[in-house]
């Protein structure tokens, strides 16, 4: 069997999709000789602090408003077990045990750059969770998102000194069970340690990677199944002509515009309608390359400013070296924080402008295509009720898209007065963009009924190869079904990204290319 790939933590550059492969176990995380000498080192500049009696925040003094109060020798390490079970305090369901994987692949990428004075057989046992997928149980609720994430990543680090919850082995089970599993025991933290663990922003950022992921997965369906809406209601194709968008050179708008181009490229029904009549479409088709392209924009920037906090050091105090400690604010969630609303805010329109699409096929103007998309209305209601759900989640999501960020309540008796909540930025935008992946499959559902009224005609291979699979699930409606099964069909379709797959492949069987001008800058991350 083929080794998964290795990431050097502490080193190498990491990446939303780096970070998603070592969760999968596609690519295998390490920490090397040199990086733990350097981690060693960080961990010795504490302790000589500790010996030398220095007054340092979260080393020898309380937390928060306890700044002041100096904590002895003896009681620094007492200290940092306290701190875990202290701030502990998270409430609500747990995240997914897929994102719990993602914050502590990240923490100990922060951790291992060697300015926390972490020690060396913490992180050692840090890395045994993540290869032995023994990854502790956090609750959702109940960051603020500064300093940092403290109560979730409390709750990640509880099984570090025997407490805790872990996913282990398909149950969830006490952290004193695992132990007598595997034979491990609690580990006594050293001076700072506990202040290292729990400041951060992990707990944004590891959201932020599930929206990078599956934002663009939505961005990506988006185009393609839009593009397939404009054929199937014969929409002009030039409002995505290269020297239009020319005039306004947006990246998403070029990079859209451009892909439309390429799906509906061979096709006999825009060729059956070229010389129409019809002087301009509805904005809901005319304007994908501007609604999608601004979302494709928002990604773009959340991407960028993700990779930037993924390889930073973010906890608090940072030990630069012998002679310098600094207690500063490197844990804010501010710069993921707004870019995640913004992102919520783009996701959204995506969903906002996909129902308009639907409701449009159902009005039945398309030349062919019948009202509600079924011939025999009456005693059929056809596509109607479809559009009452869309209408619902667009809905749902238009009062999530409040900004998080724009609020801040002070904690810690006003020492930290200005907070970001960037947690609850990152659930809801999570939260829109599932809603989203079900907009997209109402829309997937109703695309491919319009396509049917096209027949004899078809269009370019990429869109017809989609629509002869989605016929391989979703059968075409004559008279009304339950039609919440094809829903189901259609999310499934979304989620596991098959269309994208199934383009991909049929470009790289025949041979075609996006030639799309930021096709690698908006395709990875």
């Amino acid at each position: 069997m083929q080794q998964p790939k290795t990431f050097h933590f502490g080193e190498d550059h990491l990446t939303a999709g780096v970070a998603l492969d070592i969760a999968k176990g596609d690519i295998r995380g390490v920490v090397s000789g040199p990086c733990f000498e350097k981690i060693k080192a960080s961990s010795l500049r504490v302790q000589r602090i500790v010996e030398r009696g220095d007054i340092v925040y979260g080393i020898n003094t309380g937390f928060g408003p306890l700044c002041n109060t100096k904590i002895s020798k003896e009681d620094t390490k007492i200290l940092q077990s306290n701190i875990l079970q202290s701030h502990s305090v998270g409430v609500g369901e747990p995240i997914s045990k897929r994102l719990s994987k993602i914050m502590l692949i990240l923490k100990i990428h922060a951790l291992a750059k060697g300015f926390s004075g972490i020690a060396v057989t913490t992180i050692e046992r840090m890395l045994w969770h993540l290869e032995n997928d023994a990854i502790p149980v956090v609750p959702s609720q109940g960051s603020v998102g500064a300093s940092g994430d403290l109560a979730p990543l409390s709750h990640l680090f509880l099984p570090l000194i025997g407490l805790g919850k872990v996913d282990f082995e398909g149950k969830t089970i006490a952290t004193k069970e695992l132990f007598q599993k595997t034979g491990l025991q609690a580990l006594e933290l050293g001076p700072k340690e506990g202040l290292a663990l729990i400041n951060g922003t992990q707990f944004i950022a590891a959201h932020a990677v599930l929206v990078v992921q599956k934002m663009q997965y939505a961005l990506r369906q988006a185009d393609i199944i839009g593009a397939m809406m404009l054929e199937g209601l014969q929409g002009s194709i030039k409002p995505f002509f290269e020297e239009l968008h020319a005039l306004r050179p947006f990246k998403g708008n070029q990079h859209v515009a451009a892909r439309i181009r390429t799906l509906v490229q061979g096709s006999e029904i825009l060729e059956d309608h070229i010389d129409c009549e019809r002087v301009q479409d509805p904005y809901s088709l005319r304007c994908i390359p501007q609604v999608h392209g601004a979302s494709r924009n928002a990604w773009l920037h959340l991407k960028e400013l993700l990779e930037t906090e993924l390889n930073s050091v973010t906890d608090n105090p940072v030990i630069i070296n012998d002679e310098l400690t600094i207690s500063g604010g490197n844990f804010h969630g501010q710069p993921l924080a707004m870019a995640l609303d913004y992102a919520a805010l783009a996701s959204s329109e995506l969903g906002n402008i996909s129902d308009r699409r639907i409701y449009l096929a159902l009005e039945g103007n398309s030349p062919g295509v019948p009202k509600l998309l079924m011939e025999d209305t009456g005693i059929n209601s056809g596509y109607m009720i479809l559009q009452y759900t869309s209408a619902a989640l667009a809905s749902e999501n238009k009062s999530l898209c409040f900004p998080a960020s724009a609020d801040s309540i002070p904690t810690s008796l006003g020492q930290e007065d200005h907070v970001s909540m960037g947690s609850i930025s990152g659930r809801k935008a999570l939260r829109i963009i599932e809603n989203v992946e079900k907009i997209l499959s109402i829309e997937l559902l109703t695309a491919a009924q319009a396509f049917e009224y096209r027949k004899p005609l078809k269009s370019g291979v990429l869109l017809d190869e989609i629509y002869k699979f989605i016929r391989t699930q979703v059968s075409f409606a004559d008279s009304d079904r339950v039609f919440a099964d094809d829903i189901e069909k259609g999310i499934e379709m979304i989620q596991k990204g098959e269309i994208i797959a199934l383009v991909e492949q049929v470009m790289a069987d025949k041979k075609l290319q996006w030639n799309t001008p930021h096709q690698v800058e908006f395709e990875t991350y």
